[in-house]
């Protein structure tokens, strides 16, 4: 790979490599190096710029969990190593509460969770970042409900006035990448697909996934066959029906010993108006950060489908952007 350390086979080796030396195995100075002094890395819950703030709270993480574990489920991206390179990266994580930090005073439970994670590279670094972690999960291992933990986070933040603000339209930032992934066949199907649902055309759910369809949602939420599916979008596009639903990026991948995939970002921008995931309509504006991964095939001669999907987006999130709305009058 031009412009890459010859140690990586290819650009998965690399994501997944860089992600365990920084992580793993304690090469947080390499962030110097793998991460661009100005990167742009947006989540959820808030908007970070510089290399240092990312080596603070990769510091702060592992303190609080010494002993995580990042396993690289998948890697599916697009691009090359002359222009730059996208991927979205999944990842199963394992950690243990040991210490105090974000999440309160150490409980010593053991947690597994998600994250999926856009990002940009050239030459060697990384310059770009959308990072989602399945904080629902987190929090409810924890003890928590995902809407007590973002009340408690307002509060140890300062309150309303002062606290971090999560991602919006008005607090995103641009960064260097400008792409839109690529035009394989599977990224364009799945990006269909999500447009049809997404537009409360539900019969896509029986129509494009398969029968024992196996789904992965926030909160650490494993499903099998059509009816998870159907509840997990069916209640969020209900407690927003009229926000505008827009694909950000989208990949399709043909790789060999590996099924048709794609990966879809996308975003969720409207008012809380309706009953659905979020409980009673508040009339605030949310901005819903998402991204997913989707696994085609087929058995035997019947046409490929959806196979597994595995979607997140920080639900503590929203229910920060409910509260402080609702705290602003």
């Amino acid at each position: 790979m031009q412009g890459f350390d010859p140690k990586f086979a290819d650009f998965p080796d690399y994501i997944i490599g860089i992600t365990k030396e920084i992580w793993e195995d304690r090469g947080i100075a390499t962030l110097h190096d793998y991460y661009a002094p100005q990167i742009v890395v947006r989540s959820p819950a808030s908007v970070v710029v510089g290399n240092e703030k990312v080596i603070g709270a990769t510091m702060a993480t592992l303190a609080e969990f010494p002993d995580r574990e990042l396993l690289g489920e998948d890697v599916i991206w697009s691009g090359t190593p002359e222009a730059g390179m996208l991927s979205s990266h999944r990842i199963l994580s394992t950690a243990t509460h040991a210490a105090d930090g974000v999440y309160g005073k150490a409980s010593g439970k053991k947690l597994r969770y998600r994250i999926l994670a856009d990002c940009h590279a050239k030459d060697n670094m990384i310059d770009d970042e959308w990072l989602i972690r399945d904080q629902t999960a987190i929090v409810r291992q924890l003890g928590w409900q995902a809407k007590d933990y973002a009340a408690n986070l307002i509060e140890a933040e300062g309150g309303p006035d002062t606290c971090v603000r999560p991602l919006t339209r008005a607090t995103d930032l641009d960064g260097p990448y400008k792409g839109r992934g690529n035009d394989n066949e599977w990224g364009a199907r799945y990006a269909a697909i999500l447009t049809r649902v997404m537009g409360a055309d539900m019969a896509a759910i029986p129509g494009e996934y398969d029968r024992a369809v196996q789904s992965e949602y926030p909160g650490g939420e494993t499903g099998h066959g059509w009816g998870p599916v159907d509840r997990f979008w069916m209640g969020l596009r209900a407690a927003m029906p009229d926000a505008a639903f827009t694909i950000h990026h989208q990949i399709g991948r043909d790789d060999p010993l590996m099924p048709p995939r794609a990966a879809l970002r996308w975003s969720l921008h409207g008012t809380h108006s309706g009953w659905g995931m979020f409980g009673a309509p508040t009339g605030a504006e949310i901005y819903v950060l998402g991204i997913c991964h989707a696994e085609f095939g087929s058995l035997g001669v019947a046409a490929p489908r959806i196979r597994r999907e595995y979607c997140l987006f920080d639900e503590t999130a929203v229910w920060k952007q409910i509260l402080l709305a609702q705290a602003a009058g």
